[in-house]
Protein backbone atom coordinates (compact mmCIF):
# COMPACT_ATOMS: atom_id res chain seq x y z
CA UNK A 1 0.00 0.00 0.00
CA UNK A 2 1.10 3.21 -0.65
CA UNK A 3 1.72 5.55 1.98
CA UNK A 4 -0.89 8.30 0.80
CA UNK A 5 -3.09 5.24 0.84
CA UNK A 6 -2.78 4.66 4.33
CA UNK A 7 -2.82 8.07 5.74
CA UNK A 8 -6.23 8.26 3.58
CA UNK A 9 -7.42 5.41 4.74
CA UNK A 10 -6.45 5.64 8.64
CA UNK A 11 -9.67 5.79 10.73
CA UNK A 12 -10.14 5.29 14.29
CA UNK A 13 -11.22 1.06 14.63
CA UNK A 14 -13.06 0.05 18.25
CA UNK A 15 -14.64 -2.75 17.01
CA UNK A 16 -12.20 -5.75 16.09
CA UNK A 17 -12.46 -9.29 15.58
CA UNK A 18 -11.58 -11.93 17.92
CA UNK A 19 -8.57 -13.48 15.14
CA UNK A 20 -5.31 -12.65 17.32
CA UNK A 21 -2.41 -10.97 15.57
CA UNK A 22 0.54 -12.96 15.03
CA UNK A 23 3.64 -11.51 17.39
CA UNK A 24 5.91 -10.70 14.37
CA UNK A 25 2.80 -8.54 12.90
CA UNK A 26 2.97 -6.74 16.08
CA UNK A 27 6.65 -6.53 16.45
CA UNK A 28 7.18 -4.92 13.06
CA UNK A 29 4.49 -2.17 13.70
CA UNK A 30 6.59 -1.21 16.74
CA UNK A 31 9.63 -1.28 14.61
CA UNK A 32 7.86 0.44 12.29
CA UNK A 33 6.97 3.11 15.27
CA UNK A 34 10.00 3.56 16.36
CA UNK A 35 11.29 4.62 12.99
CA UNK A 36 9.61 7.88 13.91
CA UNK A 37 11.62 10.89 14.81
CA UNK A 38 12.38 12.49 18.16
CA UNK A 39 13.69 15.05 19.66
CA UNK A 40 17.88 14.91 19.89
CA UNK A 41 17.28 11.43 18.28
CA UNK A 42 16.45 10.77 21.98
CA UNK A 43 14.10 7.43 21.19
CA UNK A 44 12.36 8.07 24.57
CA UNK A 45 9.93 5.32 23.74
CA UNK A 46 9.18 1.45 25.02
CA UNK A 47 6.08 -0.64 24.25
CA UNK A 48 4.28 -3.74 25.75
CA UNK A 49 2.13 -5.38 23.64
CA UNK A 50 -0.89 -7.03 25.62
CA UNK A 51 -2.46 -9.61 24.38
CA UNK A 52 -3.29 -11.39 27.74
CA UNK A 53 -7.24 -11.20 27.74
CA UNK A 54 -7.52 -11.70 31.61
CA UNK A 55 -5.02 -9.02 32.15
CA UNK A 56 -6.74 -6.61 29.15
CA UNK A 57 -10.35 -7.07 31.41
CA UNK A 58 -8.12 -6.26 34.70
CA UNK A 59 -6.81 -3.05 33.53
CA UNK A 60 -10.23 -2.13 32.42
CA UNK A 61 -11.34 -2.52 35.46
CA UNK A 62 -9.11 0.01 36.98
CA UNK A 63 -10.16 2.23 34.34
CA UNK A 64 -14.03 1.94 34.90
CA UNK A 65 -13.68 2.14 38.88
CA UNK A 66 -11.48 5.74 38.18
CA UNK A 67 -13.71 6.73 36.28
CA UNK A 68 -16.91 5.93 38.77
CA UNK A 69 -14.84 8.40 41.50
CA UNK A 70 -15.62 11.19 39.13
CA UNK A 71 -17.84 13.40 40.81
CA UNK A 72 -20.92 13.99 38.72
CA UNK A 73 -24.34 14.96 39.66
CA UNK A 74 -27.85 12.77 39.34
CA UNK A 75 -28.78 13.96 36.00
CA UNK A 76 -29.98 11.09 33.08
CA UNK A 77 -27.74 13.47 30.89
CA UNK A 78 -24.54 13.22 33.57
CA UNK A 79 -25.73 9.09 33.75
CA UNK A 80 -25.76 8.86 30.16
CA UNK A 81 -22.62 11.05 29.55
CA UNK A 82 -20.64 8.66 32.13
CA UNK A 83 -22.15 5.66 30.38
CA UNK A 84 -20.64 7.06 26.84
CA UNK A 85 -17.00 7.61 28.35
CA UNK A 86 -16.81 4.18 30.44
CA UNK A 87 -17.57 2.30 26.73
CA UNK A 88 -14.62 4.72 24.94
CA UNK A 89 -12.31 4.22 27.78
CA UNK A 90 -12.48 0.35 28.25
CA UNK A 91 -13.30 -0.84 24.74
CA UNK A 92 -9.55 -2.21 24.72
CA UNK A 93 -10.72 -5.09 26.72
CA UNK A 94 -11.95 -6.54 23.64
CA UNK A 95 -9.09 -5.99 21.24
CA UNK A 96 -6.76 -8.35 20.54
CA UNK A 97 -3.99 -6.78 21.35
CA UNK A 98 -3.01 -3.51 22.89
CA UNK A 99 -0.04 -2.10 22.44
CA UNK A 100 0.82 0.44 25.63
CA UNK A 101 3.14 3.20 24.83
CA UNK A 102 5.49 4.51 27.76
CA UNK A 103 8.75 6.70 27.37
CA UNK A 104 11.25 8.44 29.67
CA UNK A 105 11.48 12.21 30.63
CA UNK A 106 14.01 13.69 28.19
CA UNK A 107 16.54 15.76 30.37
CA UNK A 108 17.84 18.95 27.34
CA UNK A 109 21.11 20.12 27.17
CA UNK A 110 19.73 23.80 28.30
CA UNK A 111 18.68 22.36 31.48
CA UNK A 112 22.09 21.29 32.46
CA UNK A 113 23.55 24.70 32.36
CA UNK A 114 20.83 26.73 33.21
CA UNK A 115 18.48 27.87 36.36
CA UNK A 116 15.35 27.04 34.73
CA UNK A 117 13.23 23.54 35.89
CA UNK A 118 12.79 21.07 33.12
CA UNK A 119 8.70 21.28 33.24
CA UNK A 120 9.28 25.05 32.50
CA UNK A 121 11.94 24.64 29.27
CA UNK A 122 9.49 21.68 28.46
CA UNK A 123 6.76 24.11 28.37
CA UNK A 124 8.39 26.45 26.69
CA UNK A 125 9.29 23.99 23.83
CA UNK A 126 5.92 23.08 23.29
CA UNK A 127 6.81 19.59 24.73
CA UNK A 128 9.13 18.20 22.22
CA UNK A 129 8.70 14.79 24.36
CA UNK A 130 5.29 14.56 23.49
CA UNK A 131 5.64 15.68 20.25
CA UNK A 132 8.08 13.25 19.50
CA UNK A 133 5.74 10.36 21.83
CA UNK A 134 2.53 11.56 19.03
CA UNK A 135 5.06 10.68 15.71
CA UNK A 136 5.59 7.68 16.88
CA UNK A 137 2.20 6.80 17.70
CA UNK A 138 1.38 8.51 14.11
CA UNK A 139 3.82 5.51 12.68
CA UNK A 140 1.98 2.81 14.47
CA UNK A 141 -1.49 3.54 13.62
CA UNK A 142 -0.41 3.86 9.64
CA UNK A 143 1.77 0.52 9.97
CA UNK A 144 -1.49 -0.96 11.16
CA UNK A 145 -3.81 -0.03 7.79
CA UNK A 146 -0.88 -0.68 5.65
CA UNK A 147 -0.86 -4.25 7.28
CA UNK A 148 -4.36 -4.84 6.91
CA UNK A 149 -5.47 -3.86 10.71
CA UNK A 150 -8.12 -1.21 12.34
CA UNK A 151 -6.21 0.51 15.34
CA UNK A 152 -7.20 3.43 17.84
CA UNK A 153 -5.32 6.13 19.38
CA UNK A 154 -6.61 6.04 23.53
CA UNK A 155 -5.81 8.57 26.13
CA UNK A 156 -9.03 8.03 28.41
CA UNK A 157 -7.53 4.82 29.65
CA UNK A 158 -4.82 7.37 31.62
CA UNK A 159 -6.82 8.10 33.87
CA UNK A 160 -5.81 5.06 35.71
CA UNK A 161 -2.09 5.78 34.72
CA UNK A 162 -0.39 4.63 37.74
CA UNK A 163 -2.79 1.07 38.34
CA UNK A 164 -2.14 0.19 34.96
CA UNK A 165 1.33 0.81 35.26
CA UNK A 166 1.47 -1.88 37.91
CA UNK A 167 -0.05 -4.40 35.83
CA UNK A 168 2.20 -3.82 32.83
CA UNK A 169 5.11 -3.77 34.91
CA UNK A 170 6.40 0.00 33.70
CA UNK A 171 8.56 1.31 36.45
CA UNK A 172 11.02 4.28 36.24
CA UNK A 173 12.54 5.92 34.55
CA UNK A 174 9.51 5.19 31.78
CA UNK A 175 5.91 6.15 32.27
CA UNK A 176 3.09 5.77 30.27
CA UNK A 177 1.63 8.02 27.66
CA UNK A 178 -0.72 6.21 25.65
CA UNK A 179 -2.50 2.67 24.75
CA UNK A 180 -3.50 1.67 20.82
CA UNK A 181 -5.70 -0.62 20.47
CA UNK A 182 -5.41 -3.36 17.41
CA UNK A 183 -7.01 -6.08 15.38
CA UNK A 184 -8.86 -6.91 12.02
CA UNK A 185 -12.23 -4.77 11.78
CA UNK A 186 -14.97 -5.89 12.31
CA UNK A 187 -16.37 -4.58 9.50
CA UNK A 188 -14.24 -2.61 6.36
CA UNK A 189 -13.63 1.10 8.00
CA UNK A 190 -15.23 3.80 6.62
CA UNK A 191 -12.58 7.29 7.02
CA UNK A 192 -14.43 10.46 8.38
CA UNK A 193 -14.61 13.16 6.70
CA UNK A 194 -11.97 15.83 7.06
CA UNK A 195 -11.84 19.64 6.17
CA UNK A 196 -11.02 20.69 3.38
CA UNK A 197 -7.67 21.83 2.83
CA UNK A 198 -8.33 25.53 1.90
CA UNK A 199 -10.00 25.65 4.94
CA UNK A 200 -6.89 24.65 7.76
CA UNK A 201 -4.15 25.94 5.06
CA UNK A 202 -2.38 29.43 4.66
CA UNK A 203 0.75 29.91 2.74
CA UNK A 204 2.86 32.66 3.51
CA UNK A 205 4.96 33.98 0.82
Amino acid sequence: MELKNAIELRTSVRNFLSEPIPADDIREMVRLAACAPSVNNYQPWRFYAITDKLLLGKMADAVYYKIQEIPSNESKVAQNVKSQVEWYSTFFKNAPAVIAFSMETYETILEKGVGVSHDDINRQRNFPDLQSAGAAIQNLLLAAVDMGYGACWMSAPMIACSDLESMIGIENPYHLIAFVALGKPVSPPKPREKKDIDEIFSLIS
